[in-house]
């Protein structure tokens, strides 16, 4: 609930009120009890977003910044493993030295 700025016409007297969005102005002053308050613009009603789950603009503290920022660091680590270099390709198994052997199971040397 925001809290808004109120200023009484007939008597100068100002002051802030916590309301509910929905609810109407106030009209009378507290200080003089006149029917002359009136609400001033200002920033009164807006909204501020506190907690996770919003978006990367939103207030965040340095201990959550810090997290991202080692999550950024070990991500791209990840990443930056070269790519390019093969797996080294096993010894010949046993399947593979006896497509060598002739048709009596002998060896060819």
């Amino acid at each position: 609930m925001p809290t808004y700025d109120y200023e009484c016409d007939a008597c100068g007297h100002t002051w802030e009120l916590f309301q509910k969005i929905t609810d109407d102005p106030i009209k009378k002053c507290p200080e003089c009890n006149k029917k002359k308050a009136r609400r001033l613009f200002g920033t009164g009603a807006a909204v501020v977003f506190k907690g996770s789950g919003f978006y990367q603009t939103d207030y965040r503290s340095d201990s959550y910044k810090k997290g991202a920022d080692a999550d950024k660091k070990r991500d791209s680590g990840s990443k930056s493993a070269s790519p390019d270099k093969a797996p080294k390709e096993s010894s010949p198994s046993s399947k593979d030295s006896a497509n060598t052997k002739g048709k009596s199971g002998k060896s060819d040397k």
